[in-house]
Order: structure tokens, then C-alpha cells, then sequence
């Protein structure tokens, strides 16, 4: 998740900090393997959270650090914002913050993050600032931080109150969609620039247009995330041939939900509203990297850090097994780069199993991420993706528009232009996506029923 730059503005309630930090410089010589680039998640409350959504795999984290108390240090925050800004070869960086639920840490902690920044980055250095939040906790003086600073914060809301209230709630198991909102409507009062985050899972894979059309027209939301629930049900870290909860989206489900709301948005909202999973499909298409891990061939780039400096392999994979270290006492970027942590994201392209391999639509797939990687193949053999049925579905449904696209954005046109083609196609004529069917049963099915497609 990126956001806008918009520049910083300094006030006079920042705290000026001059402590000298206490940790291990870059290496001499940049180690020749280390990417130019990396993503690193930071967790300055690790799992804890005011709220105990049902799904949540983070919270259980807390485990790992028995009688910690869960808030990142100064001399730490010092330590991070020092080492990501020195580690990227690249003009922009993105800082980024999760939890958990970061904005515990209060107000006073991000200034001073901000004022860090300041210090440490280089000339003409791009600092672009993300948080994820569940906006229960958001006031006036949070939104001027982030309109200050150009934050792209990212609210999860997972559809109306009921889908939301189902598995989104408070401690005593009382359901937040209300705090929710007012949070997500506070943010909108101030503009600041804001992304919805949208699980997708048993109580609202069934409703994919009510839960697209209230997140694009009754919240306004121009940037949305889906995001599968895919919540394994056991205790001892990932194995083969786990079951899921009753919460987990289904796969066939998971497939209709983004073929469903990509006909929406396909015929309506190409360039008005930004949904993450096909813009980055889209760049498969175009033979360009990815910019979702999960579909890029190998991983390993984008890490977790821990609220005491401990790096961890993946935000999926903060286990024991895949502690990489710690930056207190060596630098981030040796970290990346180190052998345990090149083979983990090698791992992601060398351990698919064959029906993956010979799959047409694994360019734009690649497994999708590990994490889910605990189901048999066709074959019997191991390690298919739990998803795979509802990626595949997805892929081969999109992948004649996507075409069209790509086509379009080759020749130096523009990817919208789909629509107008989508449109000027007559109800009964063959879809232009080239499926062999009347567009009207196929990429059309929605122009009819939406309320911004009808009529542009």
C-alpha cells in the first residue's frame, strides 16, 4: 500500500529529539544481492488491538512475547526510521504502519516519527506515509497529522453493518461498524487520502455487488482493497492438509466475488476507482512486475517489524521459525539480505507443484501467497493453494478484457476506453472480451442493474 506525497509541515507540538541512536550502522559495502528496494510493516503495538475481530490471525501473536508491554521504544523508533530511509537505493520510500492497532501508540508517537523523518532522509528523498487502522480510535488531531504529512490511511470496513458487525467487533463482543464509520467519516471531513480494506469471508462472500456498491457509492471510496480470509484452523503454525474455520471465505465463493465485482467495475469504473487486485493483475497482462507480492514469482521483500526490532520474514509469517534477526543489533538491510531470508522468498517459485507449473494462468497467479499454499492438487501432490479454484475462475474470466487493455495501454491509449467499448457492443452482440457469449450474459450483465454504469 503506497500514498501521496504532499510534503511535511512542521508544529510546534512536535518534540525535538536528540537522543543518539544506540544501533549497528549500514554495512561498509551494500551487500551486492540486497534488493535496491524493500517494504518493511511496522508493528509498534505487535498484535494488541482495542478491538478482537473474529478472524484476526495477529492477535495470537501476543503469545510470542509472554509479559511484554507491546509499545515500541524511542530509541528503537529512532533506530527504524534511520535504518529504512538509509537502507533504499530508491528516491521514494514508504513508511508504513500496522498493527494490531497502531494508533495506541497516541499522537505524540507519529510526530515524533515525522519529526525522525525529517532528520534522516536524504536530499530529495520521497517519504510516503501509510497506516492501517480500524478507525474506532481516530479524532481530530490524528486526521490534521495525516492531512499534514500526505498519510494514505487505510480503514477497514467490510460492507454494510450487518456483513461488517459479524466477525468486526469490540472486546465484549459488541459490534463496531458505528465507531467505524464516524472515524472513516472524520478522515473525509479533514481530507485526508484514504483507502477501504475489505476482508472477504463467510458472512459477506455471497453479496459482492451490495458490498462494492455501498463501499464505492455510499462511502465514496476510490481505493479498495479485497482481501481473502483464509484462517486456518489449527494451533501450531502452518501445516499441509489444514482445515479452515467457518469464517473463511470459500474458494469457488472467493472466485465469483472478484468476477462479479470486476464486471461492475469493468464496465463502470476503470479509472475512477482503483480496486488493488485488478490494477495488479492488469500489470501482469502488461508484463510488468507486480505490485501485490502474491503474484510475483518469488518474495521476500516485504517484511515485518516486530514493536521490539525483531524482523520477521512476512507479516503472514511472524513465527519463530522465521525470525530474522533483530535491528537493534544488526542493520535491516543484512537482514533482507540474508540467506534464510532469500530462501524463503525463492521457496514461493521453487515449491510449486506441478499442475501449478503447467497452469495458464500461473503468469498472473504464481500460487498467490504461501500462507495458503496447504492443499492437495488434482494429483494428490502438495502445496496448492487453498484459493486456487476461485483465482483460476477469476483470471480466465478477466482475461480477455484484460487483453483489451493491456492492447490499449501498448498503442498509448488509455485503459478506459474498454468501457466505451463495453457500452457501444449491442446487448445481443458476441462480448467483446471475446468469451463466445452475448455480451448482455457476459461482461455486460451489470450495465443494466448499477447505478453508475448505466449512465457513465
Amino acid at each position: 500500500m503506497t500514498g501521496p506525497t504532499k510534503g511535511f509541515v512542521m508544529t510546534e507540538s512536535r518534540v525535538e529529539l536528540t537522543r543518539k541512536p544506540v544501533s549497528p550502522p549500514p554495512p561498509t559495502n551494500r551487500p551486492l544481492t540486497a534488493p535496491a528496494q524493500f517494504h518493511v510493516l511496522a508493528k509498534p503495538t505487535g498484535p494488541i488491538c482495542n478491538l478482537d475481530c473474529e478472524y484476526c490471525f495477529f492477535l495470537s501473536k501476543e503469545a510470542l512475547y509472554p509479559g511484554d508491554r507491546f509499545r515500541m521504544a524511542d530509541e528503537l523508533l529512532d533506530t527504524y526510521i534511520r535504518q529504512v530511509l538509509e537502507s533504499q537505493e530508491g528516491p521514494e520510500v514508504t513508511i508504513a504502519w500496522q498493527g494490531g492497532e497502531p494508533t495506541l501508540m497516541g499522537v505524540g508517537f507519529l510526530r515524533r516519527a515525522m519529526d525522525l523523518v525529517e532528520r534522516y532522509r536524504r536530499p530529495g528523498q520521497v517519504v510516503q506515509h501509510t497506516i492501517q487502522t480500524n478507525g474506532t480510535l481516530l479524532t481530530d488531531e490524528w486526521c490534521e497529522l495525516f492531512a499534514e504529512n500526505g498519510f494514505l490511511v487505510g480503514v477497514s470496513i467490510d460492507g454494510p453493518a450487518e456483513m461488517h458487525d459479524a466477525y468486526r467487533v469490540d472486546k465484549k463482543g459488541n459490534p463496531t461498524f458505528a465507531k467505524v464509520l464516524r472515524g472513516y467519516e472524520l478522515l473525509r471531513r479533514h481530507n485526508v487520502d484514504t483507502n477501504i480494506l475489505c476482508t472477504v469471508n463467510a458472512a459477506n462472500q455471497d453479496h459482492p455487488l451490495e458490498v462494492y456498491r455501498y463501499l464505492r457509492d455510499d462511502l465514496g471510496a476510490e481505493f479498495i482493497q479485497l482481501i481473502p480470509i483464509v484462517e486456518r484452523d489449527n494451533e501450531s503454525g502452518f501445516q499441509q492438509g489444514d482445515q479452515v474455520t467457518h469464517r473463511s471465505v470459500d474458494p469457488h465463493a472467493w472466485g465469483r466475488f472478484l468476477i462479479t465485482v470486476f464486471d461492475e467495475w469493468v464496465a463502470a469504473d476503470i479509472g475512477k476507482v482503483y480496486v488493488q487486485t485488478f490494477d495488479a493483475s492488469l500489470a501482469s497482462w502488461l508484463g510488468l512486475p507486480p505490485s501485490l507480492c502474491i503474484f510475483a514469482e518469488t518474495c521476500g521483500n516485504a517484511v515485518a517489524l516486530e514493536h521490539n526490532g525483531d524482523l520477521y520474514s512476512c507479516d503472514h509469517f511472524v513465527e519463530p521459525a522465521y525470525l530474522l534477526g533483530n535491528i537493534m543489533t544488526t542493520h535491516m538491510v543484512e537482514l533482507v539480505d540474508s540467506p534464510q531470508q532469500r530462501a524463503f522468498g525463492d521457496a514461493k517459485r521453487d515449491s510449486l507443484p506441478r499442475y501449478c507449473l503447467d497452469c495458464e494462468v500461473r503468469f498472473a497467479c504464481n500460487g498467490e501467497c504461501p500462507k495458503n499454499r496447504f492443499t492437495l492438487t488434482p494429483d494428490g501432490d502438495p502445496g496448492l493453494n487453498y484459493l486456487c479454484a476461485g483465482y483460476k475462475a477469476f483470471f480466465t474470466h478477466a482475461d480477455g478484457l484484460m487483453r483489451l487493455m493491456a492492447d490499449r495501454l501498448r498503442s498509448g491509449g488509455f485503459a478506459d476506453e474498454v468501457m466505451d467499448i463495453l457500452r457501444a457492443a449491442g446487448r445481443n452482440a458476441l462480448c467483446p472480451c471475446g468469451s463466445g457469449r452475448k455480451a448482455k450474459h457476459c461482461h455486460q450483465r451489470h450495465l443494466a442493474t448499477s447505478p453508475m454504469g448505466a449512465g457513465g
